[in-house]
């Protein structure tokens, strides 16, 4: 008889953990956590990190895969690991964005969701 062992679902807070100790493991720079609950239909949490190289991104990338694997929840997509210069991994709850530094700074997704939940505020705030 065949039998498998059935993981139970990750909670969101618990995803998120997981990601940052994977990266944490891998000295990762600058890691950012930036809650995306109620603004974003595709995630709840989206992560930044940066790594030194493209082979310290590709690496952070490898080990993040790996360890999501192993807890049950491999991702849904990752896109730019050849390349190195920013790989994203669909955890789906959440999504994580690792870059070179200057990749980082050039698309700057931090300054994108501040401005972002800045304008939800005024736009829902009466006038």
């Amino acid at each position: 008889m065949n039998t498998q062992t059935v993981c139970d679902e990750l909670t969101t807070d618990q995803l998120q953990q997981l990601v940052v100790s994977a990266l944490e493991d891998f000295k990762a720079i600058d890691i950012l956590v930036i809650d995306v609950s109620g603004h974003n239909p595709l995630t709840d949490r989206m992560l930044i990190a940066s790594g030194n190289s493209t082979r310290h991104v590709k690496s952070m990338a490898d080990n993040l895969i790996l360890k999501a694997k192993a807890h049950g929840n491999p991702p849904l997509g990752v896109e730019g690991q050849g390349e190195g210069e920013w790989v994203l991994v669909d955890l789906n709850d959440v999504i994580v964005h690792l870059m070179l530094p200057q990749t980082r700074a050039f698309y700057n997704l931090e300054k994108l969701w501040e401005v972002s939940a800045s304008y939800r505020s005024s736009v829902s705030s009466p006038a």
